[in-house]
């Protein structure tokens, strides 16, 4: 859907991905994203730093959201977070799925993988914005 296209192109143009590097890619009331582990996002005891956990469940959730509107960007309003292992190497891959959808509250839950194995999971709610979905924010094909 083109819809789909232009939110993973306005992902891959932020400027904090110039950096991370990941890839996303967007369906119907979901997201998944993908990105390699880097040494440079550890913290002091050599493992992958939580900022780095919140990135990728934040934006599979939000992504799964914004899926459903068409019009706007949606929000982070409030995110639960919940680690379950450090991890020093592999490759991530979160999958953010819409749960509850009303006109202008979502709330979505994603899990967060390194190779297979589940490191941390996350609930997100998420609002309507007043920024419209345009090619100034990226969201462009």
């Amino acid at each position: 859907m083109k819809h789909f296209r232009k939110l993973e192109m306005m992902y891959h143009s932020a400027p904090i991905n110039l950096e991370y590097r990941p890839n996303l890619t967007v369906s119907e009331k979901r997201a998944e994203i993908t990105m390699e582990v880097d040494p440079r996002y550890f913290h002091a005891a050599n493992a992958l730093h939580g900022s780095v956990y919140f990135k990728m469940l934040d934006d599979a959730a939000f992504f799964a959201a914004n899926s459903i509107v068409e019009d706007v960007f949606v929000l982070t309003v409030g995110f639960q977070l919940h680690f379950f292992r450090p991890v020093s190497q592999g490759t991530l891959h979160s999958i953010g799925e819409l749960e509850f959808a009303s006109k202008n509250l979502f709330v979505c839950k994603a899990r967060l993988f390194a190779d297979d194995v589940e490191i941390a999971s996350g609930t997100g709610s998420f609002m309507k914005s007043r920024q419209p979905l345009t090619e100034e924010i990226g969201y462009r094909r």
